[in-house]
């Protein structure tokens, strides 16, 4: 199990993913050396790592869905190690359903989902049936989600990241390039990777490399986020909830919804459910009372099914192991082709 401290250092790289090891340590009370040599630590053993994920704007021009997969009987070890290096296939989850996945899909637009879904997934031997939620609008993604192990006043020395309060509202309308995606690969390897280690991979200066980085922050199309081995950390249960609202309350209890401690992801869908929240928790038994306060949320709230997730094989592109911790990466590019495979580092 992950220590307090560790759960301390996570919780600050959550905060600001790529703060100085100077600030971090003096937030967390010891030396820059200490703090970096227990994050190299916890990376080297897959515990924990910075990555990047879409930003809020990014989020929206993306198509993004939750794709429930039905695997015939024997098959879903198989389907998952196959979906793992699929690139559009960011998140793979097993449920209680010992037959059935669901998957966090994205890509460029609606033509290259139905491709994906329609063309790609039913090429895979094993699968037998597909169900595709398309997101309408995402309240929260897991990148947001941030665990409480830092009192206030260490949280109010971190501050808030330079440009970081502009985020997602700065002028601009700039697509990600070609460039632009060869960085965020390498970004996907190591989130805390140095503009001059960047600047040598991509063959430019790293003032380059830092004003871009900078300039798609502030745009909102990317954000940094730190990940943990959740079940050595202490939220071993993840629940997915489908639920319908009122057409016209939604938009209002998706963004209450969202600020439930335990809400990593919340999304209105297409289908038969209108309403999607996932969650991490510390044990079985939460499942019930954390059911009823989303219902307390609004009455005309329907939790309508309930799912476990028995072990993630994926996490924004990232295999885990049975414990949730990291073994490699395959880096999401749901800009290409889907089909195309990728290889994971």
């Amino acid at each position: 199990m992950l220590s307090e401290g560790d759960l301390a250092l996570i919780h600050a790289l959550q905060l600001r993913p790529r703060a100085s090891w100077t600030e971090l340590g003096r937030t967390l009370g010891v030396d820059a050396v200490t703090a970096a040599r227990r994050f190299h630590r916890l990376a080297d053993q897959g515990e924990a790592w910075v990555g990047v994920s879409p930003g809020p704007r990014l989020l929206h021009r993306l198509c993004i869905a939750f794709v429930e997969i039905d695997c015939a009987a024997g098959t879903a070890n198989a389907v998952a190690g196959t979906l793992q290096d699929h690139p559009h296939a960011v998140t793979i989850e097993r449920s209680a359903d010992t037959h059935r996945l669901l998957a966090t899909v994205a890509t460029a637009d609606v033509t290259a989902m139905a491709h994906y879904t329609l063309g790609v997934l039913s090429a895979v031997p094993g699968i037998a049936a597909v169900r595709t939620r398309i997101v309408t609008h995402m309240f929260a993604e897991g990148g947001q989600w941030q665990i409480d192990a830092l009192d206030p006043e260490q949280r109010s020395r971190l501050g808030t990241p330079p440009g970081g309060g502009d985020a997602g509202r700065s002028v601009g309308s700039e697509e990600i390039t070609s460039r632009d995606r060869t960085l965020l690969s390498l970004l996907y390897q190591d989130g805390r990777a140095s503009f001059q280690a960047l600047a040598e991979a991509l063959g430019t200066s790293a003032f380059t490399v830092r004003r871009r980085l900078d300039r798609l922050t502030k745009l909102g199309l990317i954000r940094f986020r730190c990940d943990f081995a959740r079940p050595l950390g202490g939220w071993p249960v993840a629940v997915t909830f489908w639920a319908t609202a009122p057409a016209k309350e939604l938009s209002n209890i998706g963004h209450t919804l969202v600020r439930l401690p335990e809400v990593r992801n919340c999304a209105a869908v297409t289908g038969q459910h209108n309403l999607v929240i996932q969650t991490a928790l510390h044990s079985v038994s939460g499942v019930l009372r954390l059911e009823t306060r989303l219902c307390d949320v609004h009455p005309g709230l329907v939790v309508t099914d309930r799912t476990m997730t028995l072990r993630h094989d994926k996490l924004l592109g990232r295999i885990l192991d049975p414990r949730g911790r990291s073994l490699g990466v395959v880096a999401p590019d749901v800009w290409s082709e889907p089909g195309m495979s990728a290889t994971a580092g």
